[in-house]
């Protein structure tokens, strides 16, 4: 288990830095991918959005919502992703969207640090942006 340090600064220069972004959002939409069809399906999607706990949990504390409304906001999610409203979300559309999302919690933390504690092994995005700042630093 180890603690970063990030900023809105650190998410965007992870962006930025187009081939090591693709790489990581490439890496993520394959381990989504469970029937490798190329593409996500509306229960993948879910079930990756239901793994992080994103709306399960208020600040670390479990929240009771009902199913229908949590299966309304993972429709909502779903639609985001799907911008050709094809039913399902390929790659182009995965990585356009994580990019916002991205930049989205960069504008959010804007030049205000904060501290996260992640398991030594965990590779989601904003790990992958401290890794990146930290090997900057380190040369």
């Amino acid at each position: 288990m180890g603690v970063v340090i990030i900023d809105g600064s650190t998410v965007r220069d992870f962006v930025r830095e187009e081939a090591q972004f693709k790489k990581s959002v490439d890496e993520q939409f394959v381990a989504l991918d469970l029937n490798n069809d190329g593409v996500l399906s509306r229960a993948e999607l879910r079930k990756a959005f239901e793994s992080l706990r994103l709306i399960e949990a208020h600040f670390g504390i479990d929240v009771a919502t009902p199913p229908e409304q949590l299966t309304q906001l993972y429709d909502s999610i779903f639609d985001k992703f799907d911008t050709d409203q094809s039913g399902t979300v390929d790659l182009e559309e995965f990585r356009e969207e994580m990019k916002q999302i991205m930049l989205g919690i960069a504008d959010g933390l804007g030049s205000s640090p904060i501290q996260m504690v992640l398991e030594d092994d965990d590779q989601n995005f904003l790990k992958k942006a401290a890794d990146l700042e930290a090997s900057k630093t380190s040369h």
